[in-house]
């Protein structure tokens, strides 16, 4: 029997790609929902406009789905630092969203595109909203048992990633200026990993061992980007005199070699001077609502 798949945000660079993996096989039934139609819509797949924070819309489309994943909202690091608002509407009230279609249309299984970021101090708000995502999905399982899996991506490359991707810039700014410049420390180490990979990997996760689970998607190797910037000057032509780092400008929110844990602060007791007396505070509470009587 052919199972449903969902899959929200379709249209994009990694959504793109994991419809497509389904698609390949003939016991699924492949449905995108986007913003905007999708460029790379295959034979068979069937799209859907809409809008996440269209909740009507949402719950018609999620009937009889076994699966829905999530790859919606501001996937943007650099766009979420300056845009709180922006980036808690989407990534989090949104989801809350998509998370209430699936419990009302009893969906199997949810997937949730997220990143390494959401247990990271970098990444500002967009971190914010991956961490508190994250909670929602799991807050859902407790109260509705919606069966979920977390997926924490790292750095993805490869076609269809648009402007705003990490190595779709390097290369892009070299093929135009004919010099590779990465805006930020030479230190910089990244676990890459390709699209195709990582769609590969976002599909084989709907076995039921990975149901609840968080799973980490990224390059088994760290590379440097000095690396990857040599690499590049050889496959480009470019001399490597032409390789240039702007070290003084910080990249506001990105890490350098992996991402700075999260650490919850656990607070500061502080205490009133005088010690109160809880049985006779008490007792005067008591004695005060039997009296408003």
């Amino acid at each position: 029997m052919k199972k449903n798949i969902c899959i929200i945000g379709g249209s994009g660079f990694l959504g793109s790609h994991v419809s497509d993996q389904f698609s390949k096989f003939k016991n699924y039934n492949v449905t995108i929902f986007d913003k905007q139609k999708s460029k790379f819509l295959q034979k068979g797949q069937k799209m859907t406009v809409g809008d996440i924070m269209n909740f009507k819309q949402l719950k018609k489309t999620l009937v009889n789905k076994d699966y829905v994943f999530n790859f919606s909202g501001i996937s943007q690091l650099d766009l979420a630092l300056y845009q709180p608002y922006k980036t808690a509407k989407f990534n989090i009230l949104g989801l809350i969203n998509i998370l209430e279609a699936c419990n009302l249309n009893k969906v199997k299984h949810f997937i949730q595109a997220s990143s390494i970021y959401s247990l990271s101090n970098d990444g500002g708000f967009y971190s914010c909203s991956k961490r508190a995502a994250e909670d929602y999905i799991k807050e859902f399982k407790k109260k509705y048992n919606l069966n979920y899996t977390i997926l924490r991506y790292g750095s993805l490359y490869g076609p269809r990633a648009d402007k705003n991707n990490g190595i779709y810039k390097i290369i892009n700014y070299a093929i135009k200026n004919k010099k590779l410049v990465y805006e930020g420390s030479k230190s910089t180490r990244r676990n890459y990993i390709s699209v195709e990979d990582a769609s590969i990997l976002s599909m084989k996760i709907l076995n039921k061992k990975f149901q609840n689970k968080t799973l980490i998607l990224k390059g088994r190797d760290s590379i440097k980007v000095l690396d990857l910037l040599n690499k590049l000057s050889k496959i480009l032509k470019i001399e490597k005199k032409k390789i240039y780092f702007n070290e003084n400008k910080h990249q506001l929110g990105h890490y350098i070699k992996r991402p700075d844990p999260y650490k919850i602060d656990e607070g500061q007791e502080l205490y009133y001077e005088k010690k109160i007396n809880f049985t006779q505070s008490i007792e005067k509470l008591v004695l005060s609502m039997k009296n408003a009587k």
